[in-house]
């Protein structure tokens, strides 16, 4: 990120998921003359792209080693984003991350973190921020064209694009909720949103979210994928005029400027209609001038437009909208992010002398001793009793109805399935004190436990292996191993993934490659990551 850096040669962005909004990256970064690489996990997908654009296409472990790429596009599934930013930025590239940022806002702050430590940029992709509409729409407002804001609304709605890794907050609101943060300049003080599922139980495919701002704004914002016609709208109101940004609208009629007022006579309030003004623009393709915005901070060592901060915003309302919808009740904002960083059930008891990391989820009637750490994003489900002194790495799932004892240290992404026991002491007696001979037990990195299995306490579960739902673990479990029955004996091998391997060591999800070596440790070969 230094002055010489307008002199390295301009092909060195590389897409990483070439899915239905990833192909557009391509094609821009591909006309800029930026593009070095495609990546992704559908062969077709990139046989096609790579006839189309004449462009190499690397596992992203090579784009990951390729000197001559210095910044990685990220468009893949929001469950990936905080993993292969994280893994980018590390390996030293620059990041263009699509909206949204991540799907925590713990996951989101580690990913700046790490983007200011390794001095790489980091720029998150709110398109509309780069859309002449409303770039001039911010302008008006902060002239003071439109007055003292009143209220603001807005409609994102369409047919399809349903996913499952988020709902449809998450999928469409980001943009509206950036747009509406930039135009108010200011963090909400409650978040209140409802949900409907209808296609999934538990993915919500229609939301109405109403935000409020300590400056009287207020704010609607309503977004659905099961609408019957397309509906991009945003509408701004007030005390001296309107605006409304259609992007369905042609170019000429995009932003359109009312300048209604309400007159008052005796009292009584009366609209003051006037004519309404259409906005001349510069026509543009905003992802273009995204493209060429995240090349040219890559350039010159910019903070983008759209940073880490800016999408850390979005994700704190993301956030509330989501405990909202859960909770039934409006979310304090301002008093949560100041307060605490993580969510604790108001009947879940968390004892003085525990640390729990940020964007961690503490649900019903579970109990943290005193002394015990958790980390950063887990999942700790109802009726769980963890401590006292006991170590959560981050990322780790502890389904209902778990005890974990003082003696067990659970690594980074351990998944813990409901039901499933440790013990800390090998011959226990209820009348006789056993404190000084407690076991440890260690559990590795990645590990799952199944439902309703037993670990007996003095031996340690390997990275990524697989203990069967049921199973009573007697011995040490190798990594990548998978264990079933009473005892437990290996049957297996499963994948990073958590997919049971075949004779030829390949995981059937990721295409990650696996051997054996001399004394029968299985390692991974080459790593890729599924993305698409």
């Amino acid at each position: 990120m230094n002055a010489g850096a307008t002199t390295l040669p301009i092909r060195r962005v590389a897409v990483v998921g070439c899915g239905q909004w990833g192909h557009n990256l391509v094609r821009n970064f591909h006309a800029l003359g930026a593009l070095a690489a495609i990546c992704d996990a559908s062969p077709g997908r990139v046989r096609d792209l790579q006839r189309k654009y004449d462009v190499p296409v690397l596992s992203f472990e090579e784009v990951l080693g390729a000197d001559r790429i210095d910044g990685v596009v990220l468009a893949t599934p929001a469950a990936t984003h905080a993993t292969l930013a994280i893994r980018a930025l590390e390996a030293g590239k620059h990041v263009f991350i699509e909206k949204p940022l991540a799907l925590t806002v713990a996951d989101g702050e580690r990913i700046g973190d790490i983007a200011e430590a390794t001095k790489r940029i980091l720029m998150v992709g709110h398109l509309l921020h780069y859309h002449s509409a409303f770039l001039k729409l911010k302008e008006l407002v902060a002239d003071g064209k439109l007055g003292r804001l009143q209220y603001i609304y807005s409609n994102r709605l369409n047919l399809g694009q349903f996913r499952r890794e988020e709902d449809v907050f998450w999928s469409f609101a980001p943009h509206d909720i950036s747009m509406i943060l930039a135009l108010v300049g200011d963090v909400p003080d409650t978040v209140e949103a409802v949900g409907h599922c209808y296609l999934h139980n538990s993915i919500a495919d229609v939301t109405t979210t109403h935000v409020r701002f300590a400056n009287g704004v207020n704010c609607q914002i309503f977004v659905s994928w099961l609408h019957p016609f397309k509906e991009q709208k945003l509408v701004v109101v007030g005390d001296h005029g309107m605006a409304v940004f259609d992007d369905r609208e042609p170019w000429s009629r995009k932003l359109v400027v009312y300048p209604h007022q309400v007159a008052w006579r005796h009292g009584v309030p009366e609209p003051a209609r006037a004519e309404a003004m259409l906005v001349p623009l510069q026509q543009a393709e905003p992802l273009q001038m995204e493209c060429e915005h995240f090349l040219e901070c890559m350039r010159e060592g910019k903070r983008p437009r759209t940073d880490a901060r800016n999408g850390i915003e979005v994700l704190r309302v993301l956030e509330a909208a989501r405990c909202s919808m859960q909770s039934g009740r409006p979310t304090d904002l301002r008093e949560k992010v100041a307060r605490i960083p993580y969510f604790a059930h108001d009947t879940a008891c968390i004892d003085e002398g525990c640390r729990i990391g940020a964007g961690t989820r503490i649900w019903h009637f579970t109990h943290i001793l005193d002394g015990s750490e958790l980390g950063r994003n887990c999942v700790i489900g109802q009726n769980v009793m963890i401590g006292p002194d006991v170590t959560v790495g981050a990322g780790c799932k502890i389904q209902n109805n778990v005890s974990i004892y003082n003696g067990v240290v659970l690594e980074d992404d351990v998944f813990c399935g409901p039901s499933c026991v440790f013990t800390n002491v090998n011959n226990p007696r209820a009348h006789i004190e056993r404190k000084d001979e407690l076991r440890s037990t260690l559990v590795g990195r990645g590990a799952t436990i199944g439902a309703n299995a037993t670990i007996v306490c003095g031996h340690n579960l390997g990275r990524y292996c697989f203990v069967a739902a049921g199973a009573v673990v007697t011995r040490d479990v190798p990594d990548y191993a998978l264990v079933a029955g009473n005892p437990a004996r290996q049957i297996g091998w499963v994948s990073r993934a958590g997919e049971r391997l075949g004779s030829d060591l390949v995981c059937p999800r990721t295409s990650a490659r696996y051997e054996l070596d001399d004394q029968g440790r299985l390692t991974e070969i080459v790593g890729v990551l599924q993305i698409a």
